[in-house]
């Protein structure tokens, strides 16, 4: 039976719905769009926009490359105070970032659409510029999703970043410091796990982020956003079902994949792609100090990354009795 949305809801939940299904919608619908108009101005009286727009993503094309353009007016905006209520969502500080210092965070888990990461790390809505004052924050995307015209200049003035190294070299070089970047660690994999009560993690053999750590000096920043899995169902996908076989193929094949989610509707709560309003707390963790190792060793990466690992798991267990996770529920790394 469709339990539908009584007619008299506040309109501020009205507005934390509006401000969820807009990004629900620049995350599977937008790039789309924006391919589309891009394509469909060529064959009209405005086909200039298109020409000159592709003038200019021509010239601006390594910029994702290179640390990105935020806009504070963007990253400001009301809209995303609006997303944070409607969890809610919130950002928990457990140590002084040095300003004078670059760091290379790990957010965990991925979570379906990683809304947590988004949220606190790209936008003011939890206010992270408040809670870290003098810190920049980078959030690191796929880089094919650069090649989307129009959206790729909406990510980057939310402070997204392409995900390859040279990007990261921009950033964590700066000899200025007060730059954090994070990558969501787990990837596209980690997101085929998530649902509610799972604590998966796909971390056991990625070490990339430990080894430019090394290279250039940054300190690790563990971070554990408790909630991000909870708050969408996914169909079952268990290993050995059709479902996760296709999913793997395609991951195998093209470094994607596509989690099958599923929540609530906008006006109905019974099923649709809207989250539920279950809360995320995304929790900061406290640096590990890294010297500067131009060229690290096998055993120097492997070394540091056991460390990251036990520090995570420090973390979690800190917290986890705090944000309702079970006494007995610990950490699974793979």
């Amino acid at each position: 039976m469709v339990e539908f949305a009584p007619l008299s809801v506040p309109l501020e939940r009205r507005l934390q719905t509006f401000a969820v299904l807009q990004l629900i919608f620049s995350y599977l619908v937008l790039y789309l769009v924006c391919y589309i108009v891009f394509i469909g101005l060529l064959f009209t009286r405005f086909w200039m926009i298109s020409i000159l727009y592709a003038i200019w993503w021509y010239l601006d094309r390594a910029t994702p490359r290179r640390g990105g353009r935020q806009s504070a007016l963007l990253r400001g905006a009301t809209i995303w105070k609006y997303l944070k209520d409607y969890f809610p969502i919130s950002l928990v500080k457990t140590a002084e970032l040095d300003p004078s210092r670059n760091y290379l965070a790990g957010f965990h888990p991925h979570g379906v659409l990683a809304t947590g990461a988004f949220a606190n790390l790209c936008t003011e809505g939890t206010g992270f510029s408040s809670v870290f004052p003098g810190i920049r924050s980078h959030l690191m995307l796929m880089y094919c999703c650069f090649w989307v015209p129009v959206f790729r200049d909406y990510a980057m003035s939310a402070g997204l970043v392409s995900s390859d190294e040279e990007s990261a070299v921009q950033i964590l070089s700066r000899k200025r410091g007060g730059n954090l970047l994070s990558i969501v660690v787990g990837g596209v994999q980690e997101s085929l796990t998530a649902r509610p009560g799972a604590y998966k993690l796909v971390l056991r053999n990625r070490k990339g982020f430990i080894r430019l750590a090394l290279t250039h000096g940054a300190d690790l920043v563990p971070i554990f956003s408790f909630g991000e899995n909870d708050i969408y169902d996914q169909v079952e996908n268990s290993p050995g079902t059709w479902v996760r076989w296709f999913q793997d193929r395609l991951h195998k094949s093209t470094k994607c994949s596509i989690p099958l989610f599923y929540g609530r509707g906008v006006f109905q709560y019974s099923f649709g792609l809207m989250p539920y309003r279950r809360p995320i707390t995304t929790v900061v963790g406290k640096p590990i100090e890294v010297q500067k190792t131009p060229h690290p060793s096998q055993e120097e990466v492997d070394r540091l990354h056991q460390r990251y690992i036990k520090e995570l798991e420090n973390l979690f267990e800190a917290h986890k009795l705090k944000y309702n996770v079970p006494k007995d529920q610990h950490l699974e790394i793979c």
